[in-house]
């Protein structure tokens, strides 16, 4: 008997899915177009932006960064316009695809997805922010300083190697602040428990490092900002899974 709190009982044909999934595509498409448009049209203001961090280590950018190839101000722009697209679409895509799955969820479900999703925005936003205004300046110098013990004179950089380097970062910073999140949403519906999560922390921390490493430029201090805070909000969502259930009545389940 199909469950009052579900739409178990409409089953769409498996052509209807596909469409769906073909729509949800394009709306991701479209959202990163979207972004990226708006992103190359802001591009001035946003390289603005991202010398700030390069004046907090030490450096001038006037005097630092320096254009090397012929179509360089173009292939500023173009970096800024991808990447930037990418963080600008990112949130919104993160919605469309949960509301290609909505249709085969619970109502309470359906609410989880929602908040979460929310909330999945609310941590790249943080994660982009934080990794801007303390960890890029601290990186740059502890990158400076490396230069400095090898004895390697760096009298100015490429613009664009620069900006890669960056928006690249900010984007690793805002996505791995999502992970916890998904977590946090596998545990409100009953999928993972407390339990589980103390059980793989061992081997979700090891991941954890070796993501930060994968992501984040060969110094020490970039790597423990970013695993760090991640390993903590892992504890935080093991704590808060617990919490909910501790909360619920003895033998609820999903089902």
């Amino acid at each position: 008997m199909p469950d009052g709190d579900s739409d178990a009982g409409l089953v769409k044909p498996f052509l209807d899915h596909l469409e769906d999934l073909r729509g949800t595509i394009l709306k991701c498409l479209i959202t990163v177009v979207v972004g990226t448009v708006a992103a190359f049209a802001l591009s001035p203001q946003v390289l603005a932006l991202l010398k700030v961090p390069l004046e907090k280590a030490g450096r001038d950018p006037e005097s630092f960064l320096m254009v090397l190839e012929v179509m360089g101000g173009l292939s500023i722009a173009a970096r800024i316009a991808i990447w930037g697209g990418i963080m600008i679409a990112v949130p919104a895509c993160g919605y469309f695809i949960a509301d290609f799955v909505f249709p085969g969820l619970k109502t309470h479900e359906r609410n989880v997805v929602t908040w979460s999703m929310l909330l999945a925005a609310g941590c790249f936003a943080v994660g982009v922010v934080l990794a801007y205004e303390m960890i890029l300046p601290q990186a740059l110098r502890v990158l400076f300083r490396i230069d400095d013990w090898m004895g390697v004179t760096r009298s100015f950089v490429s613009v664009t190697d620069y900006v890669s380097f960056l928006l690249k970062l900010l984007l690793a910073f805002g996505l791995v602040f999502e992970l916890p999140v998904v977590v946090l949403a596998l545990g409100q519906v009953g999928l993972v428990s407390a339990q589980q999560l103390r059980a793989a922390r061992r081997y979700v921390i090891v991941g954890l490092f070796v993501t930060a490493m994968l992501l984040t430029p060969p110094d020490p201090f970039t790597q423990l900002a970013m695993a760090v805070p991640m390993v903590l909000l892992y504890e935080l969502c093991i704590w808060l899974i617990w919490m909910k259930e501790r909360s619920r009545p003895s033998g609820n389940s999903r089902d």
